[in-house]
């Protein structure tokens, strides 16, 4: 008797666990089409073109806008306007949802060329460590910038990396694993 109520119990805990991702995956494409919504806004405002494209990856709803030519103004120096818009947009997500959006914002694939260079940046600074032994610091990054940073020191063996620092001037330090 008591394997059959594991057995429901277990039945119980699946289609709670089903539909706990299946509710928040509902969750995160109710977020894209939020964020999707007031960026076509936006765009109109400024008379920019664009094509918008929502995903959902990782646990994160992933807002992309492509195809203008005026989009790289939206991006700024180093992504300063990116990283803001995202948060406006962030923001108007939670306005409507009442629940703090995690969402990604990529504005002509601003987003995708700066991870292959952070990539190679981490990789690069992880090898210096090697063959020096001594730290490596790397500029102040957004939080985004040193998370891709970690990850491509993580995958050198024989390094690891922390962040120091206070906003604005958080960084990245690479060290030799002793």
């Amino acid at each position: 008797m008591s394997e059959t109520v594991q057995a429901a119990d277990a039945d119980q805990e699946e289609t709670t666990e089903e539909r706990s991702s299946a509710s928040t995956e509902d969750l995160l494409v109710q977020e894209g089409d939020i964020a999707g919504d007031y960026l076509e806004q936006l765009l109109d405002v400024l008379d920019y073109d664009g094509d918008i494209d929502l995903d959902v990856e990782a646990g994160r709803a992933i807002v992309s806008i492509d195809g203008g030519e005026e989009l790289e103004k939206l991006v700024g120096q180093r992504g300063t306007v990116l990283e803001a818009l995202q948060e406006l947009t962030r923001l108007a997500v939670q306005q409507e949802t009442g629940v703090r959006s995690r969402l990604m914002l990529d504005i002509a694939q601003w987003r995708e060329g700066r991870r292959t260079e952070l990539r190679e940046l981490g990789k690069s600074a992880a090898e210096k460590v090697l063959s020096t032994g001594e730290k490596v610091r790397l500029q102040p990054m957004t939080p985004f910038e040193r998370k891709v940073v970690h990850d491509a020191v993580a995958a050198v063996k024989g390094t690891y990396s922390e962040s120091e620092g206070e906003e604005p001037q958080r960084r990245v330090v690479v060290f030799k694993e002793q």
